[in-house]
């Protein structure tokens, strides 16, 4: 996994993984650790020969000429391979002096025979002025790679306000200085009454300063998380205690699960910062990326590195193992920025005064031609009205348009996203088939003839509402352990046990059912899969179940002698659990998140305006957090729609969207209610209520899939931990 997405992307990652495996060795690593001082590295010439240090420069100044992320992707993998030396800030000093227009240091910044000092702090680092004399005295304490830097940009005070100043080494007094970061160490400079020459003084604004910094100190923080994950989870499916490796405890599974997420957050927040400041967009709406990266990723690198250390226990707690490099990095990257809470405050700040970070896909040329013959369709159906109208977006495969024709449109993620931006246009909506989402594709699978014919024109229509019948009270995730039984009869097949945690079985026409038809077959197999006519079939007891929020949404539905015919069972006698695994996967996708700040973000913002007076700091703070999770989540959406559209191989983003999607909105109507204080306590809620759309939110960590097993899924599945064992081995 990179930052980056395209090909060209990972064939640069690939380039530079190889080269730091063949120069930042073991024995390089910590000779640089036990060294009194930092010094030159010695492979800064292959570095050079790599042609990683101007990427984003102009080819006339050494340059490669391409953008901040590809230098971004570049900083990800030094950090992850824990490269010593000065890359970092190198590239952050000629990023920001070829935005400021001071060019004269840019060839040897490309070319390595000049190395980039960096302070984000001003100290006690001041301009004085005297006419029209500008001089520099003080001292700044916290200059990264400032023991081996020629060129230093430096944040300095002028009378209350935060610019930046460009100095060579060869006019301040430069002293090494301990560093808690053993292998990239930093300086103190001083300066007493050094007159700058124009152009010294950066005229580019401080904060886009600030923002390129910190965007590349984010990638390097990923890649940092990056290292953390992977070997926790090397060492979980490793380590040996109490007769099993400790990857199989849920409680240490759990944990390097929450750091993959963690990870990934870092991740895409850190690609979007990047790619933010090399669009054409206004500089708040990038500086809005950035923020969210310096509140997301710093804050994750971070707690995934020192989380590290507890995995690894004894081990990660030697000098000798690399993980406390790692913390130390990630904890100085952080501190170096700026609280993490003044960035979630600046986040908050940001979107209250309106800024909004849009996710928007460029498509390809062909794009074009798929627009004009799907706006020719939908125009025909703006002269209809009500069912008429979704009959006919249904008969031309508007309702489910990644399905195969007849039943949708066999459209590729191109199409698909230009439906739905055609869909809005013309401001119509095909029928929501709810359940039916699920059972539609499983039928196309694995249903007959006689059942496509039957049931998909109807419920594409909206004719047919669908239920889903499978858990019951002894069987919720794991569905396996159901044990309704179907016992075969002449003609048919006669069903017994009861359903739970059934939505819309008083209102739905058809449901979809697991039973078990063979009681000594091993519990994943021995099931099949049923249609059930709700409306007409004797022997169904349907009785609502009162939810927490004090209506009754769901229902348990029992099975007394339920005569099921031949002809609706899908597939043949124990194919159930293969179907429900289909049925089970579409749900998943059906639940994911793919808006920016999404209805919760936005419904928190409309809060925020209300209260009186405004927020407070610690309001701000938290709203930021929210915010920046609620971007977090619509950024691995767009990746995953990235993915599609080149049909590359999903990444971890799109199994630990939903994990962070349903924190998030569960963390929205928690600080909603909050801020309503009392009144949230008190009188009738409605159903839209912060009351009562926080009471409905504890739902989403259990329908469709606890937290608790998506994070075995994600322990499991994408990292490769061992699966829990079986019950009494």
């Amino acid at each position: 996994m990179t930052i980056g997405l395209s090909d060209d992307d990972r064939d640069l990652r690939d380039s530079v993984r190889g080269w730091a495996a063949r120069h930042a060795t073991p024995e390089v690593i910590r000779e640089a650790v036990e060294a009194k001082a930092e010094a030159r590295p010695t492979y800064w010439a292959s570095l050079v020969e790599l042609g990683v240090l101007g990427l984003h420069l102009p080819e006339e100044f050494g340059g490669a000429g391409c953008g901040l992320l590809e230098t971004a992707i570049v900083v990800e993998e030094l950090g992850r391979a824990m490269v010593p030396g000065p890359f970092l800030p190198t590239v952050v000093v000629s990023a920001v002096l070829h935005r400021g227009g001071r060019t004269d240091r840019l060839a040897g910044l490309a070319d390595g025979s000049l190395f980039g000092g960096l302070s984000l702090q001003p100290g006690d680092l001041k301009i004085v002025r005297d006419g029209d004399d500008v001089a520099l005295s003080g001292t700044s304490s916290h200059v990264l790679g400032g023991q081996v830097a020629d060129v230093f940009l430096l944040a300095a005070d002028d009378d209350g306000r935060l610019v930046f100043v460009v100095v060579d080494r060869d006019r301040l007094d430069v002293t090494d200085l301990p560093s808690y970061d053993v292998v990239r160490r930093n300086a103190e400079v001083s300066v007493d009454g050094l007159v700058l020459a124009e152009g010294d003084v950066l005229t580019l604004d401080p904060q886009r300063v600030v923002d390129i910094a910190v965007t590349l100190f984010a990638a390097e923080t990923a890649g940092l998380a990056d290292w953390a994950t992977t070997t926790a989870a090397d060492y979980a499916r490793v380590r040996r205690q109490f007769g099993r490796v400790i990857g199989q405890f849920q409680g240490v599974k759990h944990t390097v699960a929450r750091m993959l997420s963690l990870t990934e957050q870092s991740r895409v927040t850190a690609w979007d910062a990047a790619r933010a400041l090399g669009e054409d967009i206004s500089e708040k709406e990038a500086s809005l990326a950035v923020a969210v990266a310096a509140a997301t990723a710093l804050e994750a690198g971070f707690q995934v590195t020192r989380t590290c250390i507890q995995v690894l226990g004894g081990i990660g707690y030697t000098w000798e193992h690399d993980a406390h490099l790692y913390m130390r990095r990630a904890q100085s990257l952080r501190i170096l920025s700026g609280s993490t809470a003044s960035w979630k405050r600046r986040v908050a700040a940001l979107t209250l005064d309106g800024v909004r970070r849009v996710l928007s896909i460029d498509l390809p040329a062909e794009a074009e031609q798929i627009r004009a013959d799907v706006r020719a369709e939908l125009d025909a159906a703006k002269a209809l009205e009500g069912a008429e109208q979704k009959a006919y977006l249904a008969e031309k495969g508007y309702t489910t348009p990644h399905l195969p024709a007849p039943w949708g449109k066999t459209a590729d993620a191109v199409t698909q996203l230009v439906i739905a931006e055609e869909l809005r246009t013309a401001e119509l909506t095909p029928h929501d088939m709810i359940i039916g989402n699920w059972v539609v594709p499983t039928l196309i699978a694995h249903g007959n003839e006689e059942q496509l014919a039957r049931f998909l024109p109807g419920s594409l229509r909206g004719d047919i509402t669908w239920c889903q019948l499978f858990s019951e009270p002894g069987a919720g995730s794991d569905l396996a352990s159901l044990s309704t039984k179907a016992v075969k009869v002449d003609g048919g097949w006669k069903l017994n046990g009861q359903k739970v945690w059934t939505s819309m079985a008083r209102v739905a026409d058809w449901g979809i059912c697991l039973a078990r038809t063979e009681a000594d077959a091993p519990k994943h197999k021995g099931l099949s899969y049923f249609l059930i006519d709700i409306r007409n079939t004797k022997g169904l007891d349907i009785r609502p179940l009162r939810e927490i929020t004090g209506e009754a949404l769901f229902n348990e539905v029992f099975f007394d002698d339920v005569f099921v015919p031949d002809e609706c069972l899908v597939g043949e006698p124990g194919d159930g659990w293969k179907l429900a695994r289909t049925t089970l996967a579409n749900e998943r996708v059906s639940l994911s998140v793919d808006s920016s700040l999404g209805s919760g973000g936005e419904a928190l913002l409309t809060l925020a305006s209300t209260i009186p007076g405004g927020l407070d700091d610690e309001q701000l703070t938290v709203l930021g957090k929210v915010l920046c999770d609620a971007q977090s989540g619509g950024l691995m959406g767009l990746r995953t729609t990235l993915r599609s559209l080149t049909g590359a191989q999903p990444g971890a983003e799109s199994s630990i969207a939903k994990l962070v999607g349903v924190e998030h909105i569960q963390q929205v109507w928690e600080v909603a209610m909050d801020w309503a204080g009392p009144s949230s306590l008190l009188g009738e809620q409605d159903r839209w209520s912060n009351t009562q759309m926080f009471l409905n939110s504890q739902n989403l960590s259990i329908a469709g899939g606890t937290t608790n097993v998506q994070l075995n899924i994600i322990g499991e599945r994408i990292l490769g931990l061992p699966r829990d064992p079986e019950p009494g081995k």
